[in-house]
């Protein structure tokens, strides 16, 4: 299934990820209220609508349908399609049965006129990414079907290490995900969750952006560490010529 938004100059995206709800609006997750940096976000989002919201996972902590139907009622002031993509953290059911009650989505890709927008799950059967061979069949598929002339790609896991204890649950299937990744040109960069850290890099001609999160934010450090910084996300860019960009954004600092 495909997203499809009429034909503009440019589009403006918005990725939220790492939301970690739990079942009560008030319930706490690594020192900080979820729901509470989640509404402060969707707050805001609301005086300057996005194009389109796309959230990569660990949507909530508990898996409850309770935290799923939170999240789900923080995001109806949101008239913009609203994509989710599961994480580790996810369950697929409750996500489907939440896409089923709700105007929130599962898809496969979002159409924005030369760029298509893939949207890929990377859960496995552990917290680390899994990118198996019937998932790359199915995205080779996709490459070839489309008629776009720029990719980008979001997931929930880091396709690269980043050299701290987050890698332990990267991407298992790294060699073969990135060996599907050459074959195709029209791939621009890929964007990502988990790491519950904003950085940018490149690698193989492809940029790696990883967008911070909407609860904690996790430090660059062998130990799991993490620091409450307020409600964050990434802005995108997908103009028609081709071109990306993005920003990372605060709530603080977006008064």
């Amino acid at each position: 299934m495909k997203v499809i938004l009429p034909e503009q100059p440019c589009y403006r995206i918005v990725q939220i990820t790492d939301c970690h709800l739990l079942a009560e609006i008030d319930g706490v997750y690594q020192g900080c209220q979820p729901a509470v940096h989640l509404q402060q976000v969707v707050t805001h989002l609301q005086h300057s609508l996005p194009d389109a919201v796309v959230l990569t996972g660990d949507l909530t902590q508990d898996h409850s349908c309770a935290s799923y139907q939170l999240l789900a009622d923080i995001l109806a002031p949101l008239t913009c399609p609203v994509l989710l993509l599961p994480g580790n953290h996810d369950d697929i059911d409750e996500l489907q049965a939440l896409a089923a009650r709700t105007t929130l989505q599962l898809c496969e890709a979002l159409v924005l006129a030369p760029w298509q927008v893939f949207l890929l799950n990377s859960k496995g059967a552990t917290p680390s990414g899994s990118f198996a061979l019937h998932k790359q069949v199915a995205l080779q598929q996709q490459f070839a079907q489309s008629t776009q002339a720029y990719f980008w790609l979001f997931m929930h896991h880091h396709p690269q290490p980043l050299g701290c204890f987050i890698d332990k649950h990267g991407l298992i299937d790294r060699s073969a995900f990135w060996a599907l990744v050459d074959t195709e040109t029209r791939i621009k960069g890929i964007g990502h969750g988990h790491a519950h850290l904003a950085y940018h890099t490149s690698y193989a001609g492809r940029k790696i952006v990883g967008c911070p999160a909407s609860s904690v934010q996790f430090l660059a450090t062998d130990d799991w560490q993490t620091v409450n910084a307020g409600a964050q996300w990434c802005e995108w860019l997908f103009s028609a010529d081709g071109e990306v960009s993005w920003s990372f954004r605060h709530f603080a600092q977006s008064q």
